[in-house]
């Protein structure tokens, strides 16, 4: 039974729901297993021919990594947390079918680096979008290298080094965000985009997606390689839990005092 995620279907098209609200969906292991359960499910069956991956809630797509869960990593644990996202990130990168990604609200971090990885993107004009691990002590390998291949590298540096959010017009003009509607229209457009999509010829659909991940394998497999190096290294010296403990300190604080 799934407890984390919900899976839906719309005609030929597979719904992923990221079912951690209360969270803003935030990641942790038993997340990231039932998705890769279900974006393989949906990949190998002949009725879904696209998938649609969104999040529950008004206020998030995905927060990114679970910093309750990744403030207890040792060196160890860490690079076998890097070794999950290789899993995951080959699995969506290796998937025959369009992935339409519905932005439901703020993409950060992984949450950030899952949105583009996805074929098509589509968000409201509350949607938001960044890379601000570095803010909670968490280095960021993956990300700058996804985000290098869409927005080139002095744009990547200057949103990894600041950890600042994009907002939606800003996430739109740089190509980030494919499609800007209303916030009630948005999953009737992720549908229809992913019905237009799932209409294409497959083995053509197949072969173009084939070729665009042979295209930039190698560099993935060299980032997910200095990944774990650079997550061992960093998780070795405690900085990263003793950022994030302090970080969570001072967001309970903040709600204390609402």
């Amino acid at each position: 039974m799934l407890k984390f995620i919900r899976v839906e279907k719309e005609e030929k098209v597979g719904v992923i729901v990221l079912n951690r609200p209360e969270k803003l969906n935030a990641w942790h292991k038993p997340m990231r297993d039932e998705l890769l359960d279900a974006l393989r499910n949906f990949e190998g069956s002949p009725e879904i021919f696209a998938v649609i991956l969104t999040g529950a809630g008004e206020r998030a797509f995905c927060a990114g990594q679970d910093l309750g869960e990744a403030k207890t990593f040792d060196p160890d644990r860490a690079e076998e947390w890097i070794e999950e996202w290789r899993t995951l990130y080959g699995c969506m990168r290796s998937m025959s079918k369009p992935l339409v990604v519905a932005l439901n609200g703020l993409a950060a971090g992984s949450g950030f680096q899952v949105a583009l990885l996805g074929d098509v993107r589509i968000g409201h004009p509350e949607t938001s979008m960044g890379q601000p691990e570095i803010n909670s002590g968490i280095v960021s390998v993956t990300g700058p290298w996804i985000m290098r291949e869409m927005l080139g590298l002095s744009r990547t540096i200057e949103l990894i080094l600041s950890g600042r959010m994009m907002g939606a017009e800003e996430c739109a003009q740089t190509g980030l965000i494919h499609r800007l509607v209303p916030r009630q229209a948005l999953m009737n457009e992720a549908v229809k985009v992913a019905k237009d999509l799932a209409a294409k010829p497959p083995n053509a659909m197949r072969l173009t997606k084939q070729r665009i991940k042979e295209m930039t394998e190698a560099a993935f497999q060299e980032t997910m390689d200095a990944a774990v190096r650079i997550h061992r290294e960093s998780y070795g010296t405690s900085e990263p839990q003793a950022t994030m403990e302090e970080f969570l300190r001072e967001r309970a604080a903040r709600r204390l005092n609402r």
